[in-house]
This record gives structure tokens, C-alpha cells and sequence, in this order.
């Protein structure tokens, strides 16, 4: 386990890398994007004290990721939250460099039950991850008959939708082609479907971070 000392005058920030080059906590984003930068299965999340990131990188990655969030932090959470946004599905994206590894995810507002979760992804963009995202949301609700709205903090991917175009200018290299593929996959099933679920812009500044967000900056 290798805990870095915070030496700087702002408040500190702990970063776990369950799974990454070197396994620990780190106090800067620059020691942990060294750790998980380009590791295909890199699992890492901040936190904003050093006893959570402890307990957090002590139980392991899948007992952190299973657990519910604590009462009391859940409604913190949801006091800020509209009561109609608490029924929905809010979807974001992470990407480490730009272009990075990418990933991205689907989580349900009221419980922060995480209902899917793509990737990750080598040599994408957060952008077009919050693209997939959204799309990948939409046919799932579809699938599964539910008119549920779909929330996003990205005016760029909500555009992209509406316009049934990824219109991103990510160079396609042989690295990033399964991103591409699913891109090809994603604009196909936006020109021959239609969905009734409304699409919403997520008011971080309002509401705080969308409950998909990753947590990792």
C-alpha cells in the first residue's frame, strides 16, 4: 500500500487505484493518472478524506462498488436534487487523456444503483463517450419498454443525439477502432428507432456532480 503525504495549501484529495501499475492511495491527480494512464482494467476513484479512501482501497474494489452510499451522504445528495430528477437515468463518461482510456456509465438517480457500465476503451474522448452513453441508455430503456428521462451534464453529446451524429474529430487509428465500432453501431440505432423518453440536461451547478460521474478528478 503506498500513501503519498499532502503538502499543499488547498484541501486535499485521495486517490484510491485499486488496479492500476502500483495498487494504493495517492494525493495528486499526477502520481494517480501515472498509476492507471493506458492500464487497460485501471480501477481508481477520489475522495475527499484519507479515512474513506482507506476503507475503501482496504475492502477492495468490488465490495466499494457493491456497497450502497452511506444514509446520510444519499440525502446530502438528494436534497439537491429535484424530486422529478430522482426518477431518472443519468449517464456520464471518463476518460483519462485526451484522447485516453475511456469508459462510461449508466446509474439510476434515486438509488445510485449503476445499471450499466461500458468499457473501458483505448485511445477514446469524453465527449464521445458521453455520446455512447446516452445512446447506449436510450436503446436499453427502449428494450426494456420505459419511457424514463435520460440525464446528462453534456450539452456536446445531448446535440449529438438529437443530431444522429457522433461528430467528433478523433483520428480512427487501429488502437480506437472498437470506439468506432460501437460509434457505427450507435448512429444506426438513432436513424431507425425512435424513443419517447425525454433527454435533460443535468444543472451540475444546481443539482451537484450527475450521479454517474465517476469521481475521479
Amino acid at each position: 500500500m503506498c500513501i503519498k503525504i499532502f503538502t499543499g495549501m488547498d484541501k486535499p484529495k485521495y486517490y484510491v487505484v485499486w488496479d492500476g501499475v502500483s495498487p494504493g492511495i495517492y494525493t495528486s491527480w499526477t502520481e494517480c493518472r501515472l498509476q492507471v494512464k493506458n492500464y487497460p482494467s485501471a480501477k481508481y476513484k477520489s475522495f475527499s478524506t484519507k479515512e474513506e479512501a482507506e476503507a475503501a482501497f482496504e475492502n477492495g474494489y468490488t465490495a466499494y462498488s457493491a456497497s450502497p452510499k452511506s444514509e446520510t451522504s444519499a440525502r446530502a445528495a438528494a436534497a439537491k436534487i429535484p424530486e422529478w430528477a430522482l426518477d431518472t437515468l443519468a449517464v456520464d463518461a471518463s476518460c483519462l487523456g485526451n484522447p485516453g482510456t475511456m469508459e462510461y456509465r449508466g446509474v439510476y438517480v434515486r438509488t445510485g444503483q449503476e445499471i450499466f457500465r461500458i468499457g473501458p476503451f483505448a485511445d477514446g474522448t469524453n465527449n464521445v463517450g458521453e455520446f455512447l452513453a446516452l445512446v447506449h441508455a436510450l436503446a436499453l430503456l427502449k428494450k426494456k419498454g420505459s419511457g424514463m428521462t435520460v440525464c446528462s451534464d453534456s450539452r456536446n453529446a445531448i446535440a449529438w443525439v438529437r443530431a444522429k451524429q457522433c461528430k467528433t474529430k478523433l483520428a480512427h487509428t487501429d488502437r480506437n477502432a472498437p470506439v468506432f465500432d460501437l460509434i457505427a453501431r450507435a448512429e444506426k440505432w438513432l436513424r431507425e428507432n425512435t424513443y419517447a423518453n425525454r433527454i435533460v440536461k443535468w444543472e451540475t451547478r444546481e443539482w451537484g456532480e450527475v450521479p454517474a460521474d465517476f469521481g475521479r478528478k
